[in-house]
């Protein structure tokens, strides 16, 4: 397997990407589109956690010149987190479950597809393979340490927990 950063996080990409085919299937029970959100859920959870915490810092630190991407890459995954936050305190049978499940899969394409076709290519010129795969060390040892559900701050907890109540 290789550590290159660039590599894992496009696997991670096509991973989350396989998750939103399958929930844009035809006749899902709430109950398969339950499984399928929450797994959805956890694969962004890790991701967006291994970006924040290692990729992106690292790169702004040494690719000053693409600061503004990491900037609104922060950003989109902060609009992410919040759609995951949500969803996790939603079941499957909430009449808004599946739009803000599509709201959420629309913003995480846009996301990826930023970061695949503009983003990555501008790191990879921009560092050598020598860091990219000690960055992808970096990314699998956060990986193990990373929450897996959404982490809700406490006062945005109490605030979804009194509109869903």
């Amino acid at each position: 397997m290789s550590t290159d950063a660039i590599v894992l996080l496009k696997q991670d990409h096509k991973d989350v990407r396989e998750q939103f085919r399958a929930f844009r299937k035809p006749d899902q029970t709430p109950v398969q589109k339950q499984k399928i959100v929450d797994t959805i859920l956890e694969l962004l959870t890790v991701h967006t956690y291994i970006e924040n915490e290692v990729m992106y810092p690292r790169v702004r630190s040494l690719l000053p010149d693409l600061e503004d991407d990491v900037l609104e890459s922060y950003e989109e995954h902060h609009v992410a987190d919040v759609l995951c936050m949500e969803l996790a305190a939603m079941d499957a049978t909430d009449e808004r479950f599946d739009a803000k499940t599509t709201v959420l899969i629309e913003n995480v394409e846009h996301h990826m597809a930023e970061e695949e076709q503009d983003w990555f290519p501008k790191v990879r010129e921009g560092l050598g393979r020598k860091q990219l795969q000690e960055l992808g060390e970096e990314l699998l040892a956060a990986r193990k340490r990373a929450p897996r559900r959404p982490e809700q701050p406490s006062a945005m907890k109490k605030a979804i927990d009194a509109v869903v109540s």
